[in-house]
């Protein structure tokens, strides 16, 4: 019986994955109302790393990453944990949530320049048209929020560094081809993330210790466990199972999700501009995950690191 093509085990991935990160947006505001951002991932990251690298070994994985393999998985964890989850929270903060997910979710289009211009991989016709798809959904979405950018140009700016920095790492991690199982590699990956986000937490923390309330620890424990946690294994795997390009266009769905959230939890705006991204978003979505062989495109399987299950 022939297994699965990668593109449709990779389906379920990018549902679960659109929606604990799509919904994750809204509720950063809320986790940070007590404690410092740097103290806030710095928890999330720790305590994600050990849940996963446990579950792991439950399932009698095993957590040894290889030797020679430390330096990319380190440089992948800095690049895209490190300033995603700076970027990315401080963004959330500064400008609607939902705008701030528009900007981190750029990361598609950021990959596919990546790949194209430090690799040579030229994206073949139909993923540039999904790229200009997503772009064109994104494009939409910015019109009606170029008044938040233009008072909060810091906000706008970390939106585009978050976005960068997860493509970038992405595509350094793609290119490592780790031969542990995406659970492992999360772990691992979230752990060596948090040390100097630990290190930022003490030297410019709030430089007291209390208990938050507890909603905010209940808001930090939420995302640790479900966005931080279960989403970012759903995305290695994905990164194991797709080349980067398709992998990143993989998330476009999600800040669709986090302007809905948004607009139900902060009643940030939700009207046509946002209902035509949807649309342009879901058919480069669509495009990127049902890709076929073109005329040019590359003919070997793409280096991968192992999927959760292997």
């Amino acid at each position: 019986m022939a297994s699965p093509h990668p593109a449709a085990k990779a389906v379920p991935l990018v549902l679960v994955l659109t929606l604990v990160w799509g919904t994750n947006w809204a509720l950063f505001p809320l986790a940070v109302r007590e404690v410092s951002v740097w103290t806030f991932r710095a928890v999330s990251l720790t305590a994600a790393g050990f849940l996963l690298l446990a579950l792991a070994r439950a399932r009698g994985l095993s957590v040894v990453i290889p030797r020679a393999h430390w330096l990319p998985v380190t440089a992948a964890a800095v690049i895209y944990l490190v300033v995603w989850n700076l970027a990315s929270t401080y963004a959330a903060i500064l400008i609607p949530s939902g705008q701030a997910a528009i900007l981190g979710f750029t990361m598609p289009m950021w990959t596919v320049l990546v790949v194209w211009v430090l690799f040579g991989e030229r994206p073949t016709p139909r993923m540039w048209v999904a790229v200009a798809l997503a772009a064109l959904g994104v494009g939409l979405l910015l019109v009606p929020a170029r008044a938040a950018y233009a008072s909060a140009p810091a906000g706008f700016l970390l939106g585009l560094l978050a976005g960068f920095g997860w493509a970038l790492g992405t595509v350094v991690l793609k290119r490592a081809a780790v031969p542990v199982p995406a659970l492992v590699l999360t772990g691992w990956q979230l752990l060596i993330a948090a040390l100097p986000l630990w290190a930022g937490a003490l030297w410019i923390g709030w430089g007291h210790w209390f208990v938050p309330s507890w909603q905010t620890l209940l808001v930090i424990t939420y995302i640790t466990i479900v966005p931080m946690a279960i989403g970012n294994a759903a995305w290695f795997a994905i990164v194991g199972l797709l080349p980067a390009s398709v992998a990143g266009l993989s998330s476009v769905m999600v800040p669709i999700v986090a302007m809905v959230t948004g607009a139900i939890v902060h009643a940030e705006p939700l009207g046509p501009w946002q209902l035509g991204a949807m649309a342009c978003c879901g058919s480069a979505l669509a495009l990127a995950l049902t890709r076929r062989n073109e005329k040019g495109a590359p003919a070997s399987t793409p280096r991968t690191v192992r999927g959760a299950d292997s």
